[in-house]
């Protein structure tokens, strides 16, 4: 496809059914409103109820008729995720796209309701238990459906300590965040490579990063440290060097609906250091390919969240 692929060659997406994780602000409220934009009915699964009725009127006025539900999903809480499963397949039964696109960055160390360490929970946890809950519904698609989970070019630093993976020892924000983004790799491909296994060949799934995109991601952790300095800083660097939202949507976007993406993929920004840009296929790091972290994780998350795969 062209190096300018741009949400407008999104394909209909008429009588699809769409769940996006965080989408009331940020990369899911863009992905949310092109989704809505294409005909697609939207699930947004958000935190803040309030938050997400409030998004709920800007995609309509965005996008008039809009197709929309409204779900309580809090990722760092496994009941939550649980009650969002059940009550979406007691109202729909079926999905074509699941975004696990949610997540926290860099924030002081906080713990799960389950107590996990927070980005680890959030980040992947969450999405490993959303995704394992919703597999029958992916499953019964009546086409291909997707899966695709958001991580990020800092997954590049990042390395799976099994051995203190809640930072309880010692604990950094930014190894955790890369830590947590460098497992949501691992998920991802390692759930393509059971479900090729398991000759599953309706449900694909695919890993992406937004590039720097300037969204509320970036504030909450110096907000939640109360250092004026780095929420200054991040101010600026949203100004100056990241791209809009919008533009950062694009990778999860093309992940969810181009035809040339297949299952173990990783889509990103093409521009700039791979921070900016039309999005298209790169390669993640080694660590993100390994298959042994892999089934470690995989058995951790298993363990953890009590969701088990039918696959």
């Amino acid at each position: 496809m062209s190096d300018e692929w741009t949400a407008e060659r999104m394909p209909d997406l008429s009588g699809e059914r769409v769940v996006v994780t965080g989408a009331n602000s940020g990369l899911g409220f863009e992905a949310t409103t092109a989704f809505a934009r294409k005909g697609a009915h939207v699930v947004m699964a958000c935190r803040s109820r309030e938050r997400g009725r409030e998004a709920m009127v800007d995609v309509r006025e965005a996008v008039p008729g809009a197709s929309l539900t409204l779900g309580k999903l809090d990722l760092a809480d496994l009941d939550s995720v649980r009650a969002f499963a059940e009550t979406f397949d007691e109202e729909f039964g079926s999905l074509d796209i699941l975004c696990n696109n949610a997540g926290v960055m860099a924030i002081p160390r906080r713990e799960t309701e389950q107590g996990y360490e927070m980005q680890f929970g959030v980040n992947h946890l969450g999405h490993f238990a959303l995704t394992g809950l919703l597999l029958d519904a992916l499953r019964a698609s009546p086409g291909e459906s997707r899966v695709v989970t958001q991580s990020s070019g800092l997954h590049e630093n990042g390395e799976m300590d099994f051995d203190d993976i809640d930072g309880e020892d010692e604990y950094d924000e930014w190894d955790a965040y890369a830590q947590s983004k460098l497992a949501n790799l691992l998920f991802a491909y390692e759930l393509q490579r059971r479900l090729d296994s398991a000759g599953v060949e309706d449900v694909t799934s695919i890993g992406c990063h937004p590039g720097y995109a300037a969204t509320n991601l970036q504030r909450r952790g110096p907000e939640m440290a109360g250092s004026r300095l780095r929420l200054a800083a991040m101010r600026v660097a949203n100004a100056v060097v990241a791209q809009s939202a919008e533009t950062g949507a694009l990778p999860m976007l093309y992940a969810a609906t181009a035809e040339d993406v297949a299952g173990g993929d990783y889509v990103g920004p093409t521009g700039l250091k791979n921070m900016r840009g039309y999005p298209g296929k790169q390669e993640s790091s080694d660590r993100s390919r390994d298959e042994d972290d892999a089934r470690r994780l995989w058995e951790l998350s298993e363990e953890r969240t009590g969701v088990s795969f039918d696959i």
